[in-house]
């Protein structure tokens, strides 16, 4: 116990000192703080305030055709400013008050021989609101339509009972054929999922890393004589995992608390409902984050123990980085289905129940039996991964020759007198 102790402690000491480690933190650090802070720049950029500046729009009703109604349109919120014109105006006129930034832009009104009605838009350029994916704006053309409409109404003398029923107030709801209910908020759900694949991948992969950095350093051959492999492995495991769960916890406070302060309230609560977050989900969400990490923790550690040169890591690497990304995507895709039988199965197939489980427990489609089933699959697991890497690890950590095949890994696990 006391030799597990010392190499959690070596290598909690290791993972904090790298200097890789600290920048790689400061560096997520500063862009949450920048990305949380996206909108006050742009604010502090354009110039732009709480105040909203509205448009100023002429409205041209020579036959006084809505009668004076059209004031009404500066109660309506559209951001415009209207100004009513009852006489005639020419185009002329138009054209120099928007030259002299007196309007913005203007309406004419006219009847047709025909008793149809005409609307000129007049802007400056068209084509300046073509670029900026701009056209009429059907906001405040449906206004206009609706006070020309309720006007025609109030003329034929019809009780409220009859005013109503022209537009019935109706009641829209959803409902799903499937008996199971979804609950929880995707947008919370995605964010969450992407950190927790990056605290278990990451910190998983620092395993490799620190056991070829050792080996290249020949620190290892103090660690083998002075404890035996099993405790090396659970040792770099254990504090690597330690100083991960720190560098993410801190990730999300820094987050949590870069949100409360430069988002808008009402926007944060939009976006990011947090009301589905509860103890239990907590507490589950560490436990496949810690079962998680160790299942890829001890696969790195065997691909990390198969190489002698820094460099060689990528490459060995790559089909555990492979099996993290199936994984993940397995998981992030199903989402979108959470009650379908791909998902259920992402949320017991070892490789991605460390993504996927957590979050059906957060939509409420998770039942106690596919927990149980879904931790015990992912312990066996790590039982039989770590099993293997052990004893790779401890005939393989001494080889500063080339990278080990997989035939010569398969080979040494083969091999009784190891």
């Amino acid at each position: 116990m006391k030799d597990l102790k010392t190499v959690i402690a070596f290598s909690i000491k290791d993972m904090v000192k790298r200097k890789s480690f600290i920048i790689s933190t400061l560096i997520i650090l500063v862009l949450i703080v920048i990305g949380f802070n996206i909108p006050n720049i742009m604010n502090a950029i354009t110039g732009s305030n709480e105040e909203i500046v509205e448009t100023k729009l002429l409205i041209v009703d020579s036959k006084n055709l809505f009668e004076g109604t059209l004031s009404s349109l500066n109660y309506m919120e559209l951001g415009y400013s209207v100004q009513i014109a009852n006489n005639e105006v020419s185009f002329e006129d138009i054209k120099n008050k928007i030259e002299n930034n007196d309007i913005k832009e203007a309406i004419i009104i006219e009847q047709k021989e025909d008793g149809k009605y005409k609307i000129r838009y007049i802007v400056e350029n068209v084509t300046q609101m073509a670029s900026q994916m701009e056209s009429i704006p059907k906001d405040l053309m449906n206004s206009i339509n609706t006070i020309y409409t309720n006007l025609q109404i109030s003329k034929l003398g019809l009780t409220q009972e009859q005013i109503g029923s022209l537009s019935p107030n109706f009641e829209f709801t959803i409902e799903q054929t499937e008996e199971q209910e979804v609950n929880g908020n995707i947008v919370v759900i995605m964010l969450l999922s992407i950190v927790l694949f990056y605290a278990i991948y990451f910190c998983a992969y620092q395993v490799s890393s620190s056991i070829t950095t050792e080996k290249t350093s020949k620190i290892m051959e103090t660690l083998v004589t002075s404890t035996s492999p099993r405790i090396i492995v659970l040792g770099k495991t254990i504090g690597i995992g330690i100083v991960g769960l720190i560098q993410i916890c801190v990730i999300v406070g820094v987050a949590l608390i870069c949100a409360n302060v430069f988002l808008d309230p009402e926007m944060l609560s939009n976006v990011l409902d947090m009301s589905m977050m509860t103890p239990y989900l907590a507490i589950m969400t560490i436990v496949y984050f810690i079962l998680g990490y160790f299942a890829y923790a001890l696969l790195y550690a065997l691909t990390g123990s198969t190489v002698s040169k820094p460099e060689d890591i990528q490459s060995a690497n790559t089909p555990v980085a492979i099996l993290a990304v199936i994984g993940f995507y397995l998981s992030y895709f199903t989402m979108m289905n959470p009650t379908s039988e791909l998902n259920q199965f992402a949320s017991i197939f070892p490789i991605s129940s460390p993504f996927c489980m957590p979050f059906r427990i957060m939509m409420g489609v998770a039942s106690t039996s596919e927990i149980i089933l879904s931790i015990v699959i992912l312990v066996i697991t790590i039982l039989i991964i770590a099993q293997v890497a052990i004893k790779i690890y401890s005939n393989a950590i001494l080889n500063y020759g080339t990278k080990m095949t997989l035939r010569d890994i398969v080979k040494v696990y083969k091999d009784k007198n190891n």
